[in-house]
């Protein structure tokens, strides 16, 4: 079928008493949508700033409720599936979409993503992408164009989308030759993650299968305890209020393990802020401190240690400038990072982040890493990590700190350490997990974090 855009068009928009446009049933919501899409893809926002209750855009702070839950669920079906959705839309028109209709591709995405990935009618996604177009001066002579292409969408769903699917690379240019340069055996398996949401991972402080019976999860190879589908606010689960369990992605959890037994150890957080890792360090019987950047965070992180009902010792400083008065018997820096790793949960990332990020993030690592083995008496340990699959900020950063540190030297992982996990040491006994680790038959239940984590010991 070829279609092309409409040059005139003989329907007019519906106009009420007052002389606006009568409002569609659900077009708010999916204007706000293309917005948002917009802003992220275009402009590189991040969606999380975007869709903060406060302080958030105003077309999302406008919304109810109720839409802004649709419009979330819409956002991220688009963001985890653009590169399928885009080459899905490429398919059904005759010639390439004019370089400068951009809100027009962001509206056939909007309705493509509920109607290839959501449970919401086709016919309704169709007739309100109509309307945006008709709604817009720059997309109204392309009305026609955006009915028939959605309606040949519906039509060549079944055919077409598993096609596409196992032939597009789900992931911007950057991002596609980064997974496949670094992991050319298993890049397909991590593209596929990335199109699925992340369990829910909880650390709990005791008795992982207890509470696993309690909120109907299952217990994970780690100790960590994973529910697929929870329904309603995590806040109100059983244990919450009660500082029994935190939330915390299973690979995000590991760094903190590397240390083995810490008991009576003086130990340093740095960037710590929202606290899971702290939490960690204190429950393991450590003397904590917590430090951070960020005054914000750190107040978010000393309150997440209240309702634990856990201490630390919580300091706002820069790390390059602070000056504790005796060293540590160790260190986690769980440092910046481009977050390449999370995007199963952070769906806007690859739209976000680009390669110089991730060589301006991989030089500050480095320089943090450098800071942080000041802060360990001679013999004493430094686990760094961070959340990129990027091997620049990771293997590289630790291979250059080496090279230029002559009295730094690696502590491989050891295996018993993070059970289930065993195939992540790499040769050189670092820790690498990718999404696709920790498979399962069920998507909700599957993955973890992207994770690079590395001990080094500064030598006496």
């Amino acid at each position: 079928m070829v279609l092309t855009p409409a040059s005139k068009q003989k329907r007019r928009p519906r106009k009420s008493a007052e002389g606006n446009r009568e409002q569609v049933p659900g077009l708010g919501s999916r204007l706000a949508a293309a917005k948002l899409l917009s802003a992220i893809v275009d402009r590189r926002a991040s969606m999380d700033g975007l869709l903060d209750p406060q302080n958030g855009n105003p077309a999302w702070r406008a919304l109810s409720e109720q839409d802004r839950s649709l419009v979330r669920a819409i956002l991220q079906a688009a963001l985890r599936n653009l590169p399928i959705i885009d080459a899905f839309i490429d398919l059904l028109v005759a010639r390439p979409l004019p370089e400068g209709a951009v809100a027009l591709r962001h509206t056939l995405r909007i309705a493509a993503a509920q109607i290839l990935f959501l449970d919401i009618p086709a016919h309704a996604a169709v007739n309100i992408a109509v309307e945006m177009a008709r709604g817009d001066p720059r997309n109204r002579r392309f009305v026609a164009l955006v009915n028939a292409l959605l309606r040949q969408m519906i039509r060549q769903k079944d055919e077409e989308l598993p096609r596409l699917q196992s032939r597009v690379i789900n992931a911007p240019a950057w991002l596609g030759e980064l997974i496949e340069s670094a992991y050319p055996e298993h890049a397909s398996a991590i593209f596929e993650a990335h199109r699925h949401p992340p369990a829910i991972d909880l650390t709990v402080k005791s008795d992982s299968e207890s509470w696993a019976a309690r909120l109907g999860g299952r217990v994970t190879p780690t100790g960590s305890v994973r529910l697929g589908h929870v329904d309603g606010p995590i806040t109100d689960l059983e244990g919450f209020a009660d500082g029994e369990w935190w939330v915390q992605d299973v690979a995000a959890s590991i760094p903190a393990r590397l240390f083995g037994e810490i008991s009576g150890w003086r130990v340093a957080d740095l960037c710590a802020a929202p606290g899971g890792k702290t939490a960690q360090l204190a429950l393991a019987g450590a003397s904590v401190t917590a430090l951070d950047f960020s005054a914000n965070r750190l107040k978010r992180l000393d309150e997440n240690l209240k309702r634990l009902k856990l201490d630390a010792e919580c300091v706002h400083a820069d790390l390059f400038e602070w000056q504790p008065g005796e060293a540590f018997d160790a260190v986690l820096l769980d440092a910046p990072c481009s977050s390449t790793g999370t995007i199963r949960r952070h769906p806007d990332i690859p739209w976000t982040k680009s390669p110089s990020d991730v060589a301006k993030l991989a030089d500050l690592q480095e320089r943090m890493l450098a800071r942080a083995l000041t802060l360990v008496r001679p013999g004493g340990m430094v686990v760094f990590s961070n959340c990129s699959l990027a091997k620049e900020e990771g293997e590289d950063v630790v291979s250059a700190i080496l090279e230029s540190h002559p009295k730094v030297d690696r502590r491989a992982v050891e295996s018993a350490l993070i059970p289930g996990l065993e195939d992540a040491i790499s040769p050189e006994g670092d820790l690498r997990t990718t999404p696709d680790m920790l498979p399962d038959p069920d998507p909700a239940y599957a993955g973890l974090d992207g994770f690079f984590a590395s001990i080094l010991m500064r030598l006496s």
